[in-house]
């Protein structure tokens, strides 16, 4: 049935569904990233992003539309990840800002809505590019000013959304040649889709039973971990606890069961209410989670074995655990900490690369990068663990930057954002970083240092690609040159060598190698005997960087 003015309930229902369709296609998405290496990320940063929001809202005790409206703009704001979690953001950010005062929607409230969504993610992205998640909410826009002073329900608003946001993603690879290369459209587009889709699905009413919204994983772990910490936190007496182990688990049904009886909820929930308490069975079609105090934890675990394979099994001994509570409670408060004049915070993945940048003077690490994007909330967070009285932030990747930046505007200290794209970067970075110089002076020379590295990358294709008319084949080594592939073939040493002579300039001195999870040594070394024939003049350094995704970093300065 066609809605024609949506209430809090009917906004709320929209924003679940989106979240829950994002959900369901975050692989989906993650597939259509171009780049041929393990790096798809764009539909697990927008659907963590749009989770973020929809939490807000579902927490939110309000009937006013445009306050539900402010709660997703923070939520998504502060769980935004990646590029494209950050440009979902500010689409809705002006979405927000446009519905404020409104108690209800009309179809002409939420086509106005949509349009300043539009306004605004174009005003704050500094170099629009066409072909992306823009021109697909711009289509979305566009298709709606042409009906909307006609339109009597917003179910003709969103089926109009929705159908101008796809035509504008059908032409984003002729917009972008590279996304015609590859034969795919833009995923943070598609995304984008899915949230409309998601939109339209709650106004229209026709949501059948097995597109019911299900909890994901992180929304179980959430409910669980509430759960542990409303039981576990009471200070009583050991002698109290008569459930002694705090168990959880997670089964995934169906995945070599023990047993060919098939899964009852209620039967199997009421057999481990038997076994303890402080009881929580979260399960979907896939999967079911536990948390259960109990003094027999591999009874819990032998009945989840008989469904499906475990997985995320941990036990807690709360006696334990209370007596280290309370001999904590018992020591004296330690002192706090000095205020430090600087903080300097890395976005870094690999035990390695993070001693590494701790001994070049950073003194918090948030541990991220490739694939792993932190939060514009995660970035709040360190920023204020830093316990400073300023704060310089490099992201090392191209992909964090934007949500570094949401950070600094929201942070209560100064900040500057230096914007290194590469590990390489970030290194050369902190070498110009003077402790005794003023924040704006840091980041001007910090900035300009980035210019006097070259980033190498060595790494291995995930997929048949065309890139720039390189014709690259599943597990080619490629060489990728400040973020760019330049080079591909099936022999390491020689993508190395085609790729240094992209990056080996007449003024050249260092090559730095970083060893990641998947490299060795030994390779290195073989890398370094190559460099020294090829460039006797280069002085070469291999540290251990147990990075993942690049088995190689190179950088030339």
């Amino acid at each position: 049935m066609a809605v024609q003015e949506i209430t809090a309930a009917e906004f709320t229902a929209m924003i679940r569904m989106a979240s829950h369709r994002l959900s369901q296609n975050a692989e989906f998405v993650n597939s259509l990233n171009v780049f041929p290496v393990p790096d798809g990320d764009t539909g697990t940063n927008m659907n963590l992003t749009f989770q973020s929001g929809y939490k807000a809202v579902n927490e939110a005790q309000t009937t006013h539309v445009g306050e539900l409206a402010q709660h997703l703009a923070k939520g998504l704001l502060m769980g935004a990840r990646g590029n494209s979690g950050v440009i979902t953001s500010q689409i809705f950010r002006g979405f927000a800002k446009s519905v404020a005062a409104k108690a209800t929607l009309s179809p002409q409230d939420l086509a106005q809505a949509l349009a300043d969504g539009v306004t605004t993610v174009y005003q704050a992205v500094m170099k629009p590019v066409e072909g992306t998640i823009l021109t697909v909410a711009r289509g979305a826009s566009e298709a709606v000013a042409k009906m909307s002073d006609t339109a009597q329900t917003t179910t003709d608003i969103m089926t109009t959304a929705v159908q101008g946001a796809k035509s504008a993603l059908a032409t984003t690879p002729d917009l972008l040649p590279v996304l015609k290369e590859v034969g795919v459209v833009d995923s943070g587009g598609q995304g984008l889709v899915f949230i409309y889709e998601g939109f339209l699905e709650a106004l229209g009413g026709n949501i059948s039973t097995s597109d019911q919204y299900q909890p994901d994983e992180a929304e179980m772990d959430e409910m669980l971990n509430a759960a542990h910490h409303q039981s576990v936190q009471t200070q009583f007496n050991n002698a109290d606890i008569a459930n002694g182990f705090c168990t959880e688990m997670m089964v995934q049904l169906g995945q070599n069961p023990t047993s060919d009886d098939a899964f009852d909820y209620e039967e199997f929930r009421n057999y481990l209410n038997e076994l303890g308490d402080s009881l929580l069975v979260v399960a979907d079609e896939e999967v079911v989670k536990v948390h259960v105090h109990t003094q027999h934890p591999q009874k819990i675990f032998t009945q989840g074995r008989r469904y499906g394979e475990l997985s995320k099994i941990k036990i807690d001994n709360m006696r334990i655990q209370h007596e280290t509570i309370v001999e904590a409670e018992q020591k004296p408060a330690a002192k706090a900490q000095p205020q430090l004049d600087y903080g300097v915070i890395a976005v870094v993945s690999g035990k390695g690369l993070q001693e590494l940048f701790q001994s070049l003077g950073v003194t918090t690490i948030i541990s991220g990068g490739q694939t792993m994007n932190p939060s514009t909330q995660d970035i709040v967070n360190a920023i204020n663990q830093c316990n400073a009285k300023r704060v310089l932030v490099l992201p090392n990747n191209g992909n964090i930057i934007m949500a570094a930046e949401q950070a600094q505007e929201v942070a209560k200290i100064p900040v500057a954002i230096i914007p290194s794209k590469t590990i390489a970067q970030g290194m050369t970075a902190l070498l110009s970083f003077d402790p005794n110089a003023s924040l704006s002076e840091n980041q001007t020379d910090m900035t300009e240092a980035l210019s006097t590295v070259v980033s190498g990358q060595i790494t291995r294709a995930i997929r048949d690609s065309e890139v720039d008319d390189l014709q690259i084949h599943q597990d080619d080594y490629l060489g990728i040159v400040d973020n760019k592939i330049t080079v591909n073939g099936t022999d390491l040493l020689s993508v190395c060598q085609q790729m240094l002579t992209r990056m080996v300039g007449e003024d050249s001195e260092v090559v730095t190698i970083l060893v990641g999870a998947a490299g060795s040594q030994a390779t290195a070394q073989q890398i370094v005997a190559m460099i020294g024939e090829q460039y006797p003049d280069l002085e070469c350094e291999i540290h251990e960087g147990d990075q993942p995704v690049y088995p190689y970093l190179i950088a030339v300065e």
